[in-house]
């Protein structure tokens, strides 16, 4: 196991919802001090950061490229496209023309 990335305490939310977008992408990881919030004071408060590690120290690379552009909210796609059928221009995150329903094409 390798550790992936220590957030803050108040920065839970964000480190479950990039727990579940690596699990979608194929890349099994867990959560730890997930709950040690409620403990900050009695424990030390480093001990209270949630710190998300990899199960399999292989797949480090890709989890850490995918992690440090979600951090930095940069898109790890193609960016925005032009629909070929009605000519829709498009943002990245559409999979279809929400114009006229067409797929994207792939590149």
């Amino acid at each position: 196991m390798k550790k992936l990335h220590t957030f803050s305490p108040w920065e839970r939310s964000q480190a479950v919802l990039l727990k579940e977008i690596l699990k979608g992408e194929g890349i099994d990881c867990l959560l730890k001090n997930d709950q040690l919030l409620a403990g900050m004071g009695e424990i030390p408060f480093t001990e209270c950061y949630p710190e998300l590690w990899l199960i399999d120290d292989e797949v480090y690379p890709r989890a850490r490229l995918f992690l440090d552009h979600w951090l930095k909210n940069e898109p790890a796609g193609d960016g925005a496209w032009v629909c070929p059928n009605c000519k829709e221009e498009l943002e990245e995150q559409f999979g279809a023309c929400w114009s006229c329903g067409s797929e994207r094409p792939s590149v």
